[in-house]
């Protein structure tokens, strides 16, 4: 069942280097995604199996949307891979953080029956594949990185965060600067369009296809004017996809995001805000108000971060109060101390002992 939530928040979209390019989160319907559970093997399915090939069949977990890729298509996919027979798996590209650009009908050997699963799906489609080690790595397996053993029949979680339909199908690694850091600012802002008609998910495959282009080795290679127009490009979609997190309450992937901003900006006050939100949604009270504490003193007229701030006090407050009441009484009203009681002997002895000192006083000044 779909859960749906309105929920509001107010963001600083005045400062950093994104400027107008970044999206504004204000108040919006939004459906709460899932990521993948990271267990020991491959997720159960119980979906109808689609024999896609001799040695592919497939079964969709997520459904997707819109077309399916062509040929030539270049790919950008999330996938787990595992082994059939001994549960191994060799692959993780979301525990990597970096999607795979896969061009169909130019992938390599060993990527066949993932390329033939792959072409059967729609964006934002996740599905389990098995493929047969006749279209995987092959009689022989592969002994370096990943390690798969010889004739070993694969079992893949993959999703389809989207393709381009290019017919050269022309690879990252084959496109200039100018034309990487393009085709990034052209997925941010279908992202960006997506996120105003409320389609917070679609926005954010947009959003991870522009991260893509601006992979680490990329952005390695650059320097001056063409690093500042990348990251120009690159952080606005990291701050957008935290936005989206946050408003699907995925507030530890929300900290990620903003962390990677504040890499390369240390002082940008929007990743420094959201991750602050972040935070405290998750408890980290000390952490999330030095992120707003900081950004505060960056931008000391938001009133987004005043209010989070003010909401962090009050929070506070509260958490104080029910704890002052649920020890109140705790172990009961102090008790009034008790009077000792009284040793009658020792007091009548401390009597005669009192009086015979005044006879005897009294017997001696007579004397004298």
């Amino acid at each position: 069942m779909v859960e749906l939530e309105e929920q509001r928040e107010p963001s600083p979209d005045r400062d950093g280097p994104d400027g107008d390019d970044e999206i504004v989160v204000e108040g919006s319907s939004v459906v709460h995604g899932e990521l993948p559970e990271d267990d020991s093997g491959p997720p159960k399915v119980s979906s109808a199996v689609e024999v896609l090939h001799e040695k592919v069949t497939k079964q969709i977990i997520k459904e997707g949307h819109g077309q399916k890729p062509s040929k030539y298509s270049t790919c950008f996919l999330h996938y787990r891979a595992w082994t059939e027979s001994t549960q191994h798996k060799f692959e993780d590209t979301w525990h990597d953080q970096q999607p795979l650009e896969l061009i169909l009908g130019k992938e390599k050997k060993e990527k066949t029956g993932l390329a033939i699963g792959i072409s059967s799906m729609k964006s934002g489609e996740r599905a389990l594949l098995n493929v047969g080690w006749e279209l995987g790595y092959g009689k022989e397996g592969n002994f370096s990185f990943p390690n798969v053993p010889p004739m070993a029949d694969l079992v893949y979680e993959v999703e389809l965060i989207g393709f381009d339909e290019t017919k050269e199908g022309k690879a990252r690694s084959d496109m200039t600067v100018e034309e990487r850091i393009g085709a990034a600012d052209r997925r941010k802002m279908d992202g960006n369009e997506l996120f105003k008609e409320d389609k917070l998910l679609e926005a954010m495959q947009q959003y991870e296809m522009a991260i893509a282009y601006m992979g680490d080795d990329f952005m390695f290679q650059l320097f001056g004017k063409y690093r500042d127009m990348a990251l120009a490009v690159k952080n606005p979609c990291h701050l957008n996809m935290a936005a989206c997190l946050i408003k699907l309450k995925r507030y530890d992937e929300a900290t990620v995001q903003c962390g990677i901003v504040l890499v390369e900006d240390e002082n940008n006050v929007k990743a420094l805000f959201r991750r602050g939100k972040a935070r405290a949604e998750l408890g980290q009270t000390l952490a999330a108000r030095e992120d707003l504490m900081k950004a505060r003193k960056l931008a000391p007229d938001d009133k987004a971060i005043t209010k989070e701030l003010r909401l962090l006090a009050e929070d506070d407050k509260a958490v104080y109060q029910k704890q002052k009441e649920l020890y109140k009484g705790l172990f009961g009203p102090r008790p009034d101390p008790k009077p000792e009681p009284k040793n009658w002997l020792v007091w009548i002895w401390s009597w005669l002992l009192s009086l015979f000192g005044r006879l005897f006083n009294k017997e001696r000044r007579k004397t004298d």
